[in-house]
């Protein structure tokens, strides 16, 4: 009877440090945009192949110039006063590998797993950060690989995301487009695609939901996340140029002024 009280009360403090740390991981935290944020790229060799590490080598900030391009552009269509709302900075290539995403993980398997993230982040970031800081840490992959397939994520809290792709330059430009989107998960950002399907959920996961016809969209709304092509059947865009924000996905980053017709 003792063990089954010692069971039940040890039982009872996981799960309040569960809730402790769902707690911490759920804060809202949403700049004022008076200044720009700053976007860190981290590559992270995540297959630790030849192949792989050469394409790292290749990167420079133009690499992802088209990530400032796409924030100013949608800057301007909700009247946010800065130019470059976010600043983008390649960091040095990170060495050790960040904690495996658990295949369809339960909520305290996730939180355990961000928990560890951010732990691990700690230990591989040397750099001074602040709140006005995004940290992005982008896993490639070669091309022939399927790991750049993985499911990326975008933590809230610590404004940290993991990213998975493919070291090639001919998909940099769909890597950039997972970027900037789990770059705004961490602004407060929410999905807006049917997480069984990936397909995006109209109106708000549409570029353009009141198109007619309605398909094909041309473009995809940033945290829908892809193209509708037809119903049933919707693709990655190839780069930010075939990306949109749209009115819901601004406000929840703080852009609050009404956007002008677009």
């Amino acid at each position: 009877m003792r063990l089954l009280r010692l069971s039940t009360y040890l039982s009872l403090s996981l799960l309040a440090l569960v809730l402790i740390i769902y707690r911490l991981q759920s804060e809202p935290i949403t700049p004022d945009w008076s200044t720009p944020v700053e976007l860190h790229i981290y590559p992270v060799n995540a297959d630790q192949r030849l192949e792989t590490a050469e394409y790292l080598a290749s990167l420079t900030h133009d690499s992802f110039a088209d990530i400032e391009a796409f924030f100013a552009k949608c800057a301007s269509v909700y009247n946010v006063s800065l130019v470059h709302p976010i600043r983008v900075r390649l960091m040095p290539v990170v060495d050790q590998l960040p904690p495996r995403v658990p295949v369809e993980p339960s909520i305290v398997q996730s939180m355990f797993w961000g928990l560890r993230m951010r732990l691990w982040v700690s230990a591989n970031d040397q750099f001074d950060v602040d709140e006005n800081t995004i940290r992005v840490f982008m896993n490639y992959y070669a091309p022939s690989s399927s790991g750049g397939n993985q499911h990326s994520l975008g933590l809230q809290k610590g404004r940290i995301g993991l990213v998975n792709g493919f070291a090639g330059s001919h998909l940099q430009g769909v890597n950039n487009v997972v970027a900037v989107h789990e770059a705004l998960h961490t602004l407060g950002a929410l999905d807006r695609y049917d997480s069984e399907t990936a397909e995006p959920l109209w109106p708000d996961g549409y570029a353009d939901p009141y198109k007619e016809p309605l398909f094909p969209q041309h473009r995809a709304e940033i945290m829908g996340g892809r193209i509708q092509i037809i119903p049933g059947y919707a693709v990655l865009p190839p780069s930010l140029s075939f990306a949109h924000m749209g009115d819901l996905t601004a406000r929840e980053i703080g852009w609050l002024n009404r956007p002008r017709d677009l």
